[in-house]
C-alpha cells in the first residue's frame, strides 16, 4: 500500500479540533488526531506544509519506519507540535493497518487484556453542596470512579469546575478555552490562591467521604498550581481521604519536585499530559516517584509512541491513566480506547463526553457502560469523520485561561 495523499480537516464543532487523514493506493484511508488545544494552526500547518509532502508515495504499512523518519529526520525533536503531528500520521497509519487486516486495531496491539476500561468522570461544583450533586449525577450515569474539583471561597472562577461566575456562568464541560463575543481572541484571566486552595480542599474531601463512603476511587487535579512543599502538605492532608492519585501538583517541567512530594506523603502521583515523549518520563520512572502517566496518543507520538512509554513504564509498576477531555478528538480517545484494552498496565481512562455537534461530525464505535468504555469491533479504529457536518463548524480562535496570583503575577494553572 502506498500512501496517495494526507489532508487536513479543521473543524469546531463546539471546540477546535485538527484530524489528518491519510488514503492509500488500494482505496483505504485512516485518521489521526492532531489537535493541541489553543496551538491547534500551528499543527495543522506543519503537517499541510511540513509533512504530508514527506508521505505521499511512502509505504503505509511501514508504521515504525515512518514514525522515525519523521522525528529524527526533521533534526528538531519533541516539542507539542512535533509530537502531535506525527501522532496523527502514526494513528492514522494504525488505522489503514488495522482496517487491511480487517480487526479492531487492539487485536493487532496484542488482544484485549481485559473486558473494558475503567472511566472516571469530572465531578465539581462552586461549592460542596453542588459538587455532590454533580457527584451523584456522575455515578448515575453510570461512572465508578470521580475527579471532584471544587470552587474556593473568596475566588470567581476556578478552572476545572464547571460552572464559574468570571466565565459568565457557562459550563466548562465542552469548552474551557473561551471565545470572546467581539474583538481579537485573548486568553481569560483568573485570580488564584494556593493557600486558600490548600486550606479548603481536604475540606471538601471529608464531605465527599462522608456522603458516598470510602469505596469510591476518588482523583483530583492540581492543574500545576502549588510549589514542591505545599504539593506535599495537600498530600499528606488528604491521606485520609484514600485518593486514587492526586494529579498534576507542580509544573510537569520541574521533575526534581516530585522527589519533595513523595517524601512527604504516599497519595498516588500521576502527572504528563503536557509531556509529549517517553524521555520526559525517564527521570520519574527510574526515581519511581509517580504511579500514573498521564500522556495522551494525541500528544506524545500516536499508538506507537504512547505504547513505547507504557512499556517501559510497565517495567517500574507505573499504569496508565490517559489523558482524555474533550479537547482529545474522537479520534484520539478511540485510540486510547484500543491501547487501554491491549496493554497489561493499564490504570484508568480518563472520560468526559463529546458534544452532540462533535458526535455528528466524529461518528464513532466506542460505548460506556456500567463505568466501563470499550472501542468496538469495527476494523480500524472505528471512526469514521463527517466531512460535510465538518464543514458546517469553521475554526474560531479560542484560548485556556491564564491564572494571576492575588497580587497579580501570571501564575501556572
Amino acid at each position: 500500500m502506498r500512501i496517495t495523499a494526507a489532508d487536513t480537516v479543521v473543524t469546531s464543532p463546539g471546540r477546535n479540533f485538527v484530524t489528518l487523514r491519510i488514503t492509500t493506493d488500494d482505496g483505504l484511508s485512516g485518521l489521526g488526531d492532531a489537535t493541541l488545544n489553543g496551538r491547534e494552526l500551528a499543527v495543522e500547518a506543519y503537517l499541510r506544509e511540513h509533512v504530508a509532502p514527506l508521505l505521499v508515495g511512502r509505504d503505509a504499512s511501514a508504521i515504525e519506519d515512518t514514525w522515525q523518519y519523521l522525528y529524527r529526520g526533521a533534526y528538531w525533536r519533541r516539542g507539542p507540535v512535533t509530537m502531535a503531528a506525527i501522532a496523527a500520521v502514526d494513528t492514522a497509519l494504525w488505522d489503514i493497518k488495522a482496517k487491511a487486516a480487517g480487526l479492531p486495531l487492539y487485536q493487532l496491539l496484542g488482544g484485549a487484556c481485559r473486558t473494558g476500561a475503567l472511566a472516571y468522570g469530572h465531578a465539581s461544583g462552586r461549592d460542596v453542596p453542588e459538587l455532590l450533586d454533580s457527584v451523584r449525577a456522575h455515578l448515575a450515569d453510570g461512572y465508578r470512579a470521580i475527579r471532584v474539583q471544587s470552587g474556593i471561597p473568596g475566588l470567581d472562577s476556578v478552572y476545572g469546575v464547571a460552572a464559574s461566575a468570571a466565565g459568565g456562568g457557562e459550563r466548562y464541560d465542552y469548552e474551557p478555552a473561551r471565545r470572546p463575543a467581539g474583538g481579537p481572541a485573548r486568553p481569560a484571566e483568573e485570580v488564584w490562591d494556593t493557600r486558600a486552595y490548600l486550606r479548603h480542599m481536604p475540606a471538601v474531601f471529608e464531605a465527599v467521604r462522608a456522603e458516598f463512603g470510602p469505596g469510591l476511587p476518588l482523583l483530583h487535579d492540581g492543574h500545576h498550581r502549588m510549589t514542591p512543599i505545599q504539593a506535599a502538605r495537600l498530600g499528606k492532608d488528604l491521606e485520609p481521604y484514600d485518593l486514587f492519585w492526586l494529579e498534576d501538583a507542580t509544573p510537569g517541567e520541574d521533575q526534581s519536585a516530585l522527589r519533595v512530594i513523595r517524601a512527604h506523603t504516599t497519595t498516588p502521583l500521576a502527572i504528563g499530559e503536557v509531556f509529549n515523549s517517553v524521555h520526559d518520563y525517564t527521570t520519574l520512572l527510574h526515581e519511581r516517584l509517580i504511579d500514573y502517566v498521564r500522556s495522551a496518543v494525541t500528544h506524545a507520538g500516536g499508538v506507537t509512541g504512547m505504547r513505547r512509554l507504557l512499556d517501559l513504564a510497565a517495567v517500574y509498576g507505573v499504569r496508565s491513566g490517559m489523558h482524555g477531555p474533550t479537547d482529545i478528538s474522537p479520534v484520539g480517545m478511540a485510540a486510547a480506547l484500543h491501547l487501554d484494552l491491549a496493554v497489561h498496565n493499564f490504570g484508568i481512562q480518563e472520560y468526559m463526553r463529546h458534544s452532540p455537534e462533535t458526535l455528528e461530525v466524529f461518528r464513532t464505535s466506542y460505548s460506556f457502560t456500567d463505568g466501563l468504555l470499550h472501542p468496538g469491533e469495527l476494523p480500524g479504529l472505528g471512526v469514521e469523520l463527517n466531512e460535510e457536518a465538518a464543514a458546517r463548524f469553521p475554526y474560531r480562535p479560542a484560548y485556556l485561561p491564564v491564572n494571576r496570583l492575588t497580587d497579580g503575577t501570571v501564575h501556572d494553572w
